[in-house]
């Protein structure tokens, strides 16, 4: 495709320059084998001179004998081609059965993966489930591939409407670029200096600007070099903490170090970093660490879902530090954490899953599932509030009836100082959120 710059049209035309589409016999038109891949050729000075293309050159193919039904005859193949898009905008479904030699794609393999999924909703269009990609790439690709879907779909070829049933679009990562005098782009990891020195470019003064990190700026960051350095674990989880997976988010390479501290810190709270071996303990978590975990898996697993992996990470943290402070890892902590951290960082949790004395891959492994019971409160705090304003806080049962919480109100020392001895005229309890003193 990129040689040849598209697929060739099945199309010949007669000694006449009358046009004949080939029969499916004939089909597909097969490129032919060549190494000139020379730019095109054509006369500057001369408007009406045409651009060659490299399949013009080649006069044994473009010349061909062929009998289309009126006995054999010289034809020439058609030398356009057809665009890029014509090529990658059905992979989709290549991808569902790759070495069918009969179709492009068997109907029930399409159906089966593609098809509408009316138990999830009665209206729903079908194709791939969820489709991540820029607002370029919305547009230059996803754009093309719903019209060649829908033109497959009215021949009766494919099941669905739509070649992609949701479509989420990631934000861009920004780094700083620097222009030179010339107004020219300068590779940004050659540059010296600093915002209040001023920043050059071989001796030569740049000024600083933010753009979309990518070789046209010249401030991309290799990730060969990251993962050299830090792991491909850490750069993955780097990139999904720093903000929500649709904004725009400025790339810091000194934060990259804080996602790798935080691997370290939950490789040594299961491996003896002297020895490599397991320090997980299989006595049941205490209760607060307990409560702790399922009170992450259910936020996690609400988050994970929804696609904010930022706020996944920083829970997932929390958690971290927390067991941090214990004596030894339970088992159960520590197993929920992997599955947990396994889609961000696969390759430190297929290690640890394995040092747990696992022999299978924790890839499907099913995600942990938090106990409601322990997702609600045994207590709860409440303010209280005197003449409209608050002046203490109580914490009281969160069960707590009306006559429980007025007596705890009323005990509170702020309250009782606030009162000075004066007897309430009325006391408003809202169960659960706040108690109103009235005098």
């Amino acid at each position: 495709r990129q040689r040849y710059w598209g697929e060739p049209f099945p199309i010949v035309y007669d000694a006449d320059g009358n046009p004949h589409t080939l029969p499916d016999s004939m089909l597909p038109v097969e490129l032919p084998e060549t190494e000139s891949f020379s730019p095109r050729t054509f006369d500057d000075d001369d408007e009406f001179s045409s651009p060659e293309s490299p399949l013009d050159r080649l006069q044994d193919w473009v010349n061909v004998e062929l009998d289309l039904g009126d006995g054999v005859q010289m034809y020439r193949r058609d030398t356009n081609v057809m665009p890029q898009w014509a090529g990658s905008c059905w992979y989709e479904m290549r991808y569902l059965d790759p070495t069918n030699t009969e179709n492009f794609c068997d109907p029930a393999v399409e159906e089966y993966w593609m098809g509408p999924q009316t138990h999830i909703r009665p209206d729903h269009p079908g194709g791939v489930d969820l489709y991540v990609g820029g607002v370029e790439h919305a547009v230059l690709h996803l754009l093309y591939a719903r019209f060649w879907h829908k033109v497959l779909f009215d021949l009766g070829h494919v099941s669905s409407k739509e070649p992609y049933a949701r479509l989420f679009n990631q934000g861009y990562i920004m780094a700083a670029a620097f222009k030179d005098e010339r107004e020219i782009y300068v590779e940004a990891t050659e540059v010296e200096g600093s915002e209040d020195a001023g920043f050059t470019h071989d001796g030569q003064p740049v000024a600083r600007e933010w753009g979309k990190m990518g070789k046209s700026l010249k401030n991309a960051v290799s990730p060969d070099e990251m993962y050299e350095e830090y792991g491909a674990d850490t750069l993955r989880l780097y990139e999904m903490a720093m903000g929500p997976l649709d904004a725009s988010r400025p790339w810091e390479t000194r934060d990259v170090v804080g996602m790798y501290r935080f691997l370290q810190r939950l490789w040594r709270n299961m491996v003896d970093e002297e020895t490599g071996a397991c320090t997980v303990v299989d006595t049941a978590p205490d209760e607060a660490t307990n409560k702790l975990l399922h009170r992450t898996i259910d936020v996690v697993r609400i988050e994970m879902d929804a696609l904010r992996f930022n706020t996944a990470i920083a829970k997932l943290i929390e958690l971290n530090n927390a067991v941090t402070k214990l004596d030894a890892t339970p088992r159960a902590v520590a197993e929920a954490m992997i599955r947990m951290l396994a889609p961000l960082v696969p390759h430190i949790t297929e290690e640890l899953w394995r040092k747990l004395g696992h022999d299978d891959t924790v890839a499907y492994i099913e995600f942990p599932s938090a106990d409601p019971a322990l997702l609600v409160d045994d207590t709860i705090e409440v303010p209280v509030q005197v003449n409209g304003k608050v002046r203490g806080r109580i914490t009281i049962p969160a069960d707590a009836d009306q006559a429980t919480t007025e007596a705890a109100a009323l005990a509170d020392e702020k309250v009782i100082a606030t009162l000075a001895g004066n007897t309430p005229k009325k006391v408003i309890v809202v169960p659960g959120r706040m108690v109103n003193i009235v005098v």
